[in-house]
């Protein structure tokens, strides 16, 4: 059974989080990738940044269903997620784009997990983690590639 160290990519292209906005944007388009790994100093995992987060940036605003009473203003929906979308359509830096906590998989996660992974959280990039360092990196095209290889087109 393939695992993550058997297709991940290696040569990990990251970014920090006080990569400026466009800069990180020309890095995903010229590198011709969905998203990358955001890492600290030390080499640790904080984020992923995907070009959806970068599209974000475009969308309008949708503004909070309120009502009123007796001259009260009441929200309909939570104000934490207006806040979050507020963020990232401001976004300078990486830092207020990306996704943090971002999901990961070990070298040893299996295809069949990766996908499912990918497949269930509609993420197109997994980074791969060992010992709280990035070691390499799953595409939606690794995965693909993996059922080509095999010739099973699927299970």
């Amino acid at each position: 059974m393939r695992t993550a160290k058997d297709i991940m990519t290696t040569m990990v292209i990251t970014l920090t989080p006080e990569t400026p906005i466009a800069k990180a944007a020309e890095t995903l388009l010229s590198a011709r990738i969905n998203g990358c790994p955001v890492v600290d100093v030390s080499g640790k995992l904080v984020g992923i940044l995907c070009q959806a987060d970068l599209v974000v940036q475009q969308k309008k605003l949708s503004l909070p269903t309120v009502f009123t009473l007796l001259d009260s203003v009441f929200p309909l929906s939570s104000t934490g997620s207006l806040d979050k979308e507020m963020e990232k359509i401001a976004a300078i830096t990486v830092e207020h784009a990306m996704s943090r906590k971002p999901k990961y998989v070990s070298p040893d996660a299996t295809v069949e997990d990766m996908a499912t992974i990918m497949a269930e959280r509609g993420f197109h990039t997994l980074p791969v983690v060992e010992d709280g360092r990035v070691v390499g990196v799953i595409g939606m095209e690794d995965i693909l590639r993996t059922i080509t290889a095999s010739g099973t087109g699927g299970k």
